[in-house]
């Protein structure tokens, strides 16, 4: 009976939609492996995902690192565990050093095409929850707008695209009925967002969308409604009047990741310029380092983006900067994998912590603690720091502070926010 259900395990993996997209040269040598040494489904699975995975980093094939030298004498598990254990070691070495994309293409990423259409049902509710929000890591419990569903670029490590319905973007039809129809307590000062079901301002004010945020904006001064963007389209500030609880925020790369990785997204030098004009114009601004990667160069190229944010603009101007790193959860990395897009993103040890999966807290720490501290004691005593969907544990190790709860950190947050708000008025 258990040969019958291994053999039943097997074909399944084999039809799986993972190991379809290999490249016949992985296919067969995976069967042949799997069946020649009487492979386990978890190790066979391990073999899928380590072919994926090479492929996706552009590495040399699966049967480049298989390693059967000097095991002819061994026979059964023994010798299979040795084999295995060297294919694994190998793989480990490449995750745990820094990315290297010298020679990397970045291919298969720009030819994503989308679907625009139109939500016309009123009934859907528009606020919800951070997706990833929770105890299990320090939390500011932002709510979420999903003023539009799905983003139009094509960021590697994207974890939009598992929530909806790849490649369409839906717009709805009646948003100023919908942000009208919010039940919110005038008494409760409000954090909500729009940038984590798409970007906020790669589609300007198409369908009257900023417009219409700015008006609820207005209605309610008691949100801080922050928009949050990779892209540079603030044509729009020329016309439109921008309420001083409207705070926009830009998600901040090193050159070498936004090339690579943040594929249509604006460069690094057009986000900064294009939030310098803002703030110009009295709006407060924000920067998210996120997700800061840790790669061949990394240091240099992220205190280069620390040196520019320094002499472009005023930490009085300036509400939050906050820092996270490659993180997902078992969905995404499955549809990272399934993707079949050339990309590093997993290319990292992927240790599980509080049920997700990114660096061990020594690399972040030293990354995190890297930027916080190449900032210049002004900026980190008038700007809100923060750590983005991280354990407790690292606030401390960072910024020499931590919170107790989500509760103490949401609160702790909003009330910086709200003081620059009420200063710019």
């Amino acid at each position: 009976m258990s040969n019958i259900k291994q053999n039943i395990g097997t074909s399944q993996l084999f039809s799986s939609s993972l190991f379809t997209i290999l490249p016949k040269e992985d296919r067969l040598f995976i069967k042949l492996k799997s069946e020649g040494f009487r492979l386990s489904l978890q190790n066979t699975r391990k073999l899928i995902e380590v072919a994926a995975d090479l492929r996706q980093w552009e590495e040399k094939p699966i049967s480049f690192f298989w390693d059967e030298s000097g095991t002819e004498k061994l026979s059964g598990n023994n010798r299979s565990k040795l084999i295995l254990r060297r294919l694994f070691s190998k793989i480990d070495l490449l995750r745990s050093n820094p990315i290297s994309y010298t020679g990397f293409s970045g291919k298969n990423r720009e030819t994503i095409t989308f679907e625009y259409l139109e939500k016309n049902d009123t009934k859907d509710t528009i606020l919800g929850v951070c997706p990833v929000a929770g105890e299990r890591t320090r939390c500011c419990n932002l709510l979420t707008l999903d003023a539009v569903e799905q983003c139009g670029y094509a960021c590697s490590y994207c974890s939009i695209q598992s929530f909806y319905d790849s490649q369409k973007i839906y717009f709805h039809h009646n948003l100023s009925e919908k942000l009208h129809a919010l039940k919110l307590d005038p008494d409760t000062l409000y954090h909500i967002g729009t940038g984590q079901s798409s970007d906020s301002l790669m589609w300007g004010n198409k369908n009257n969308i900023l417009t219409d945020l700015f008006v609820f904006a207005e209605k309610n001064p008691n949100v801080i409604l922050e928009l949050k963007t990779k892209s540079a389209v603030i044509s729009w500030a020329d016309t439109l009047t921008i309420p001083p609880n409207v705070i926009i925020t830009w998600s901040l790369n090193a050159p070498t990741i936004i090339s690579n990785e943040e594929h249509r997204t604006a460069s690094l030098k057009s986000r900064l310029t294009a939030a310098r004009k803002l703030s110009d114009k009295g709006i407060l601004v924000g920067f998210h380092f996120h997700p800061i990667v840790y790669f061949e160069g990394w240091e240099h190229e992220y205190q280069e983006i620390i040196n520019s944010i320094q002499q472009m603009f005023s930490p009085v101007k300036t509400v939050m900067i906050s820092l996270g790193t490659l993180t997902f959860i078992k969905p995404v990395l499955r549809k990272l994998r399934e993707s079949g897009i050339s990309s590093k993103v997993l290319q990292i040890p992927l240790i599980e912590t509080s049920g997700k999966y990114s660096y061990d807290d020594s690399t972040k720490v030293k990354l995190f603690s890297h930027i916080f501290n190449s900032f210049n004691a002004e900026w980190r005593n008038q700007v809100f720091f923060y750590l983005c969907m991280e354990p407790h544990s690292l606030w401390h190790a960072v910024f020499g502070r931590s919170y107790e709860n989500n509760a103490n950190f949401e609160f702790d947050m909003k009330k910086s926010y709200m003081r620059k708000i009420l200063l710019a008025r």
